[in-house]
């Protein structure tokens, strides 16, 4: 069997879930079937893989359209496939073409959906209302539809409900569990300032409203004082955030010590070192489909304090492995009380600051629950059964 995948983001230009998740599907896919990966950018060295820049007549076009045309041409490529897999809005266009083209099914692993993220109409513009067409097209005609949790599955039936629920599945992400696992060294640490001997609290993650940063900086106010605030954090959004997000650190930097902001794309064995020490990761997002960064912390060994929004519930388990934040949204994902979310947020994470014993309990509870539910030899499997049947 010959799968195509096809997604926007794949190893070395990954800024998001999607790209881990295509990463890891990748290579698992590659020991049971014939699999082909399609993605935006540079030319990859990988075998199999194959890179695609917007047309030339594009370059100065609105960024949604740049993106249909490089899904034209990741369609064209896809002949000979036996099935194509999108991921993400950047490549369901492709899945939908290459399916009329080609006559083969088309699979959609849904990680975020565009009705739940309006903020996008900041960044897009009127390229957001493309977006949406696009996804809700290639929905609305794919064969079958995966769901990274139960909680995504409710929101593709409850903002596409012209997709049968049958056709829907969930199918979790992943961790490498051999690769994330936790790395007493302490040279990462020193190389960005953190002082091994106070305990700190971690952010991964873009900067972007589906987040949370701004949140969370506003609930830092509050943090214990003998806590560092570690934040790995880059590729704002928009300009906007960027500077939305630069004042509130440079407001909380004058408030209190130990507050670390590190905006480049740190490799993943420096990531694994800093989450490892963490006293607690931090997940402030208020639009989360599952959050594998929140697998990443666990596989680590690190407590975890999350948003109990989206399929978050159904990685972090609330009391055993972290804590869980309520929150009261809007239609557009934003706290009705955002002060009341910062609380909260600020509450349980001095909870396990206050308590090192039970946060390290948390976190080894945390690794063990990667390692038996979300291992992604699992998840292979069960997205190749899921091609076989569309096969039959």
């Amino acid at each position: 069997m010959r799968v195509d995948l096809l997604s926007r983001e794949y190893p070395p230009e990954v800024y998001g879930g999607a790209g881990v998740h295509m990463e890891y599907l990748a290579s698992r896919l590659r020991r049971l079937a014939d699999v082909r990966v399609r993605c935006f950018g540079a030319d990859r060295e990988e075998p199999g893989v194959s890179a695609y820049r917007v047309p030339g007549g594009l370059e100065s076009a609105n960024a949604a359209l740049q993106v249909l045309g490089v899904d034209l041409e990741m369609a064209a490529a896809c002949e000979g496939a036996d099935v194509v897999h999108s991921h993400t809005w950047y490549a369901n266009f492709a899945g939908h073409v290459a399916k009329l083209l080609h006559g083969v099914p088309h699979v959609v692993t849904t990680h975020s959906l565009e009705p739940l993220r309006p903020w996008k109409a900041e960044q897009l513009g009127g390229g957001y209302t493309i977006s949406s067409w696009a996804e809700r097209t290639a929905l609305a005609a794919a064969d079958a539809v995966i769901a990274v949790s139960e909680g995504m599955r409710r929101d593709v039936l409850a903002a596409y409900p012209e997709i049968a629920p049958e056709r829907v599945s969930v199918i979790h992400n992943g961790i490498d569990t051999a690769e994330y696992a936790p790395d007493r060294g302490d040279e990462v640490l020193k190389k960005h300032g953190v002082d091994p001997g106070r305990p700190y609290v971690i952010f991964v993650g873009r900067i972007t409203r589906q987040k949370g940063l701004v949140h969370l900086l506003h609930a830092a106010r509050a943090f214990d004082r003998d806590a560092q605030l570690v934040l790995c954090a880059g590729a704002p959004d928009t300009p906007e955030i960027a500077a939305e997000v630069t004042g509130l650190v440079r407001e909380l930097e004058r408030e209190r010590e130990g507050v670390l902001w590190i905006s480049e794309m740190l490799p993943k064995p420096e990531v694994i070192q800093l989450l490892t020490h963490a006293a607690v990761f931090v997940c402030p997002s208020v639009y989360e489909p599952m959050g594998i960064v929140n697998l990443e912390a666990m596989a680590c060994e690190t407590a975890v304090v999350a948003t109990a929004t989206g399929g978050i519930p159904e990685v972090v388990a609330d009391g055993e492995t972290g804590l869980l934040v309520p929150i009261d949204q809007g239609a557009d994902g934003t706290p009705h009380d955002p002060a009341r979310f910062a609380a909260d947020l600020a509450e349980r994470v001095n909870a396990l600051l206050g308590d090192p014993a039970r946060a390290r309990a948390m976190g080894e509870a945390g690794r063990a629950r990667a390692v038996e539910h979300f291992s992604w030899e699992r998840i292979a499997g069960r997205t190749l059964d899921l091609y076989t049947s569309l096969l039959a």
